[in-house]
């Protein structure tokens, strides 16, 4: 049936008029049209005076009657990308590089779990979208913005009801990533999951393993990135997922802690909770997923000490960081941002009383001398904050484990500009340098290497000359301090 409803297509021509010209090439030829998806459901949000939702979206979804062989007819000529033509999708590339996915009438079966394995064009607008996931994604509308409704969508969406389209269990087992869709929109509208769809989600939440890692990151850190992600990391452990896919942060339910420290729970309510504190302010995935990960050391490290504290759960938690990042498959660059964000999320608290050269060394240690804003010249440090604060704001430290970095940081930043960072205190002297001095390589060269640089980053040492008499000194304490020793 056409709803009573309309999405404004106007807007959605504005910021994408090649969508338009699809549409109408299409029509021309004789083939229904519609767009479809995302695109409908999130025009009816913003309709209904959900100020929170993107719209236009940034990509629109094409539904039509044409055969793939019709629509390269149609568009001959224009750049096409084969994504899944025996499935009977294409993306159609516009004059200014948009992309725009053109999908004919279809209905699928013979699933794998994973993807379709059959496909056959179907007659029917009301064919294609019975099998779609859910049926506020099962929404089509008209060049005009006429919504048509087969499925009950717009009901849902109104209702805030997370529904699978037909029996749930048939449509996960048609591709399990399904599941984790269903906890993104839940906290994408802020809604709540039909029972009979939970159900069926529970019943079959140890195959999402089968599902390929990279589909399953792309779903989690879509997730991460919502500002209700919290929720979303409840609902998966609620719904058994999150044992599957992160068996690290279920394994926090009901580790003690300090009430002292941590009056608000066990590690794993600690956990959601300063998800929660970052949702209001952290946007980038990988951080957020710092902040879920930060404390996954802490039921090792309690067992490694026999129950009596937990020392040391950063480093574990950083090693067990990377395990989940190979698992999901991060980028070398994401998978390092991870363990480092993990592993100093406690050590950064310490800021303010260290001296000064290892101030530097560590808000410059992924420094970006270029940029003049500290928040984009250190930018590895800034996130590092996001991470500690999160956790304070979950327990009883709050603004008291945080604030005091703030004002510091401002100061060494300044320092940096005056008297330069690493890279500029290994220009001045290095481990050749120490060679040159008699110091073979290994721990003793890297650890006067190390303590000399300190002392060029705190102001104390300003030339070459002036390093190597502190070296020479320092060798000369060394040699004294053995001797008495012997």
């Amino acid at each position: 049936m056409t709803a009573n409803e309309r999405i404004d297509t106007d807007a959605v021509f504005r910021e994408h008029p090649f969508v338009r010209e699809i549409l109408d090439r299409l029509a021309e030829g004789g083939h229904e049209t519609f767009l479809v998806g995302g695109v409908v459901r999130d025009g009816l949000l913003a309709a209904w005076g959900e100020d929170a939702v993107r719209f236009p979206p940034a990509d629109v979804d094409v539904t039509t009657s044409a055969a793939p062989v019709e629509i390269r007819r149609i568009f001959a000529g224009q750049k096409m990308v084969d994504v899944g033509e025996r499935f009977g999708v294409l993306v159609i590339v516009g004059p200014r590089g948009t992309a725009v996915e053109v999908a004919t009438f279809r209905s699928e079966g013979g699933y794998d779990g994973r993807r379709p394995t059959a496909v056959r064009v179907a007659g029917t607008l009301e064919e294609d979208v019975k099998r779609r996931d859910l049926t506020i994604n099962g929404l089509a509308a008209t060049v005009e913005g006429r919504v048509i409704d087969r499925v009950g969508g717009v009901e849902d969406l109104r209702a805030r009801r997370i529904r699978a389209i037909g029996d749930p269990r048939i449509r996960f087992s048609e591709d399990y990533l399904r599941m984790l869709r269903v906890v993104r929109f839940a906290c994408q509208i802020g809604g709540e999951i039909d029972p009979e769809t939970a159900s069926a989600i529970r019943d079959v939440a140890h195959c999402i393993p089968q599902i390929a890692w990279e589909r399953i990151q792309t779903e989690v850190l879509r997730t991460l990135e919502l500002p209700t992600s919290a929720r979303g990391i409840e609902l998966l452990d609620e719904l058994g997922l999150l044992a599957e896919i992160v068996p690290e942060v279920s394994a926090l339910h009901g580790v003690p802690q300090s009430e002292l420290y941590h009056p608000e729970g066990d590690v794993f309510v600690h956990t959601i909770l300063a998800v929660r504190v970052a949702d209001a302010f952290v946007r980038d995935p990988i951080v957020k997923l710092a902040i879920l990960l930060h404390d996954i050391g802490k039921p090792a490290a309690l067992r490694n000490h026999q129950g009596t504290h937990m020392g040391g759960h950063c480093l574990i938690g950083a090693k067990m960081a990377m395990v989940v990042a190979g698992r999901l498959k991060l980028t070398r660059r994401d998978t390092h941002r991870l363990s480092f964000l993990i592993r100093q999320h406690m050590r950064v608290a310490d800021f303010p009383r260290m001296g000064r050269g290892r101030q530097v060394r560590f808000l410059a240690s992924d420094e970006r001398p270029n940029e003049t804003l500290i928040a984009r010249r250190y930018p590895l440090f800034l996130e590092l904050l996001q991470v500690l604060i999160a956790d304070c704001e979950a327990c009883a430290h709050h603004a008291l484990g945080w604030a005091p970095i703030l004002a510091t940081v401002n100061e060494v930043a300044e320092h940096i500009d005056r008297v330069g960072s690493l890279s500029k205190a290994r220009e001045l002297f290095d481990g050749h340098d120490l060679m040159s001095m008699g110091i073979p390589p290994g721990p003793v060269l890297g650890d006067v290497l190390a303590a000399v640089h300190d002392r060029i980053l705190a102001g104390e040492i300003s030339t070459e000359e002036q390093a190597r008499n502190w070296v020479a000194g320092e060798l000369e304490r060394r040699k004294a301090e053995t001797e008495t020793l012997s």
